[in-house]
């Protein structure tokens, strides 16, 4: 065992975000913690590495053992260089440490180790502090979205190192390809408590699925037990027995559970406008900052229906483009058509401003009292339940929402406003997973046309059917790989590097075929009917007497039951090709 945790309780209003989370982390262990953004992941995260204290509870580090920890937020001495500033994290300042953080410090792409800390961008902080999380002599590695502003090529780097690492790990990330390969457990945090799975990412979807199908059957139970009890109650069942008494106090008492709430019904449905023929046109276009040439003669149409990712490293001139979409900036050359019925939809990278004082329901109400979805009108609260905020939390203000959280109401904005094209620019930073699947979900109804600037494996493999790739110098180039294939295609195509450097054991992603897309569609309709079935031939049984009927009733069930776990399993078969 490196360390553990009993009994924690973090409160930061009336509800605890964590209640009573116990752990233990032992060598070799690769937690990846997953998790809506709001629910507790970071602070868990602070309270092992001891940045902050539980209101309850303790964290105990066997002696000895040290853990060295990255956070959303570093601080850092802004007159040190970067070198000077990683080395601080070495155990000796010797010639072979200072090889070590100057090779690390490459691979981020921050090969100018004279630089100052304080020049640094945002995203050169935060490759800085990941430097000296690395570097640092430890048996437990805490990191809290080591991904955020990396590329591609770091994050390959990255994954490998922590791969071959043997230290204990901890971390929060939202990229899934990278959670999967890296980690070989699984704590998600949900509600104030915390569910450990002993497997990779995949393995976790496929166990919460079922721990989700045992909490739906006690659901109705409990509500079949209420339904009953109401029914004795209301015919004028008196408490003038400690029987009664008992009785009534505990259907009071399961009446007050909340209610779990179905993951279906979090979809959030397409919202769009008409979109005419006429979209968005690039017209030889041409933008260079400070002398350097991002895009040179670039010439484009977006099609009504585009799914283009947008890929390249860091610098390369990728949100630029976006900018010069939507008039933020102004090309040196070219020009942009922009169709009068199109209606640009814009995520970008920084955070939009939000009155810290007004309360999350009123910020959607801003922007629409009744919205016009596909599945009819939906109130604001609606909306932002399906959106993953609770009843609670709508009424806090925005100020005391974290970053994520932040990041998710501003999206949510985003789309109330029904566009028809969207620019999305780095959207998985700072998203949970759960918001992703549900942007992603969304993208797949999605009438309009959208694109993507992303070093997300997954996102763009599961939203993106081209890609416009930057070559350097202001070239532009179009494939139709995904980007899983193009990233292999790219590592074949390089003899000069090692073969284990190639990208393998890559998840692959299946396309459904279009029989096996129907068939899906067809078992996602027949699956909840099957369950109300079956429901309703246990309230049969239960209110049933005569024997006859009662088997008659069981080899229903029976056949049913059969064919509910057929097309469960056909159903997570047809899932998993499809993500």
């Amino acid at each position: 065992m490196i360390c553990s945790a009993e009994n924690l309780v973090k409160n930061y209003g009336a509800d605890p975000v964590l209640d009573h989370v116990s752990l233990v982390i032992n060598e070799k262990e690769k937690w990846g913690i997953v998790g809506v953004n709001g629910a507790g992941k970071s602070t868990l995260l602070r309270l092992i590495a001891g940045l902050e204290t539980a209101d309850e509870g303790s964290v105990t580090l066997v002696p000895g053992k040290r853990i060295s920890c990255l956070v959303q937020q570093p601080q850092l001495d802004p007159h040190k260089t970067i070198l000077e500033t990683v080395l601080e994290s070495a155990e000796k300042k010797d010639e072979v440490q200072e090889y070590e953080a100057k090779s690390i410090l490459t691979q981020l792409k921050m090969s100018d180790f004279t630089q100052t800390v304080g020049t640094c961008s945002g995203g050169q902080r935060r490759r800085v502090a990941l430097a000296c999380a690395l570097i640092r002599p430890c048996d437990l590695l805490i990191l809290d979205e080591p991904t955020n502003h990396l590329d591609q090529q770091m994050i390959l780097w990255l994954e490998k190192r922590l791969m071959k690492s043997n230290k204990a790990m901890l971390m929060v990330t939202h990229d899934r390809y990278f959670l999967d390969r890296v980690t070989n457990a699984i704590l998600e945090v949900e509600q104030g408590q915390v569910y450990a799975y002993h497997t990779h990412y995949s393995g976790f979807l496929q166990l919460k699925a079922q721990r989700e199908e045992m909490a739906r059957a006690s659901e109705r139970k409990r509500l079949v037990y209420l339904r009953k009890e109401a029914q004795w109650i209301q015919r004028g069942a008196m408490a003038r027995s400690t029987k009664s008494r008992e009785r009534i106090e505990r259907f009071e008492k399961l009446s007050a559970i909340e209610r779990i709430q179905d993951p279906d019904s979090l979809k959030l449905g397409s919202l769009s406008s008409r979109l005419g023929n006429t979209t968005i046109e690039i017209r030889n276009l041409s933008k260079a900052i400070h002398g350097q040439p991002l895009i040179h003669d670039f010439s484009y149409i977006v099609r009504r229906h585009e799914r283009l990712g947008i890929i390249g490293p860091n610098g390369c001139g990728k949100s630029t483009l976006m900018k010069l979409l939507v008039g933020q900036l102004q090309p040196d050359a070219g020009e942009i058509v922009i169709g009068e019925t199109v209606r640009i939809g814009y995520f970008s990278q920084e955070l939009e401003e939000m009155d810290p004082d007004q309360r999350i329901i009123d910020y959607v109400r801003s922007i629409g009292e009744v919205i016009e979805t596909p599945d009819g009108e939906v109130t604001a609260a609606q909306m932002l339940q399906r959106f993953l905020f609770s009843p609670k939390q709508q009424w806090q203000p925005i100020g005391k929402c974290s970053g994520g959280q932040k990041r998710r109401l501003g999206l949510l904005g985003i789309l109330m406003k029904a566009p028809n094209v969207l620019l999305l620019d780095e959207p998985t930073n700072d998203l949970d997973i759960p918001t992703l699947m549900l942007l992603e979900e969304y993208l797949d109804d999605f009438a309009g046309a959208a694109l993507s600037v992303s070093h997300d494996r997954y996102f763009l493999d599961r939203t993106c059917d081209r890609l416009l790739i930057y070559e350097g110098e202001g070239r532009l180039s179009f494939s139709n790989l995904s980007y899983t294939d193009y990233l292999e295609q790219q590592a074949a195509a390089e003899p000069t590097k090692p073969r284990e450097t190639t990208v393998r054991n890559k998840p692959k992603v299946n396309r459904l075929t279009y029989m096996e897309k129907k068939e899906l569609e067809a078992i996602e309709v027949q699956l909840p009917q099957l369950e109300d079935q079956l429901q309703s031939l246990d309230d049969k049984l239960s209110q049933t007497t005569d024997y006859a009927l009662l088997k008659q009733l069981g080899q229903q069930r029976d056949a049913l039951v059969n064919e509910l776990e057929d097309k469960t399993e056909r159903w997570m078969e047809l899932s998993e090709k499809q993500s």
